[in-house]
């Protein structure tokens, strides 16, 4: 299970929901709705995970909620 906190909100720019996984940089996707939005970043959270690993690099560790002033 991943533990990563994901911000979701909405770009009038892309006219879409995007989702963000600040603690894996880069880590990003976007949907229609917001459902959607999540279901494609934990996609790309998996794929994120494995291509480090792949490439020998550090995974960080899930820090839970992150505050943000």
């Amino acid at each position: 299970m991943l533990r990563y906190e994901i911000i979701i909100y909405w770009s009038d720019e892309d006219q879409a929901f995007i989702a963000e996984v600040l603690e894996l940089p880069g880590c990003a996707a976007d949907g229609e709705t917001y459902q959607a939005a999540l279901q494609n970043v934990e996609v790309i959270m998996q794929e994120w995970i494995e291509r480090a690993q792949q490439l020998g690099r550090i995974v960080p560790q899930p820090k839970g909620r992150l505050l943000f002033a």
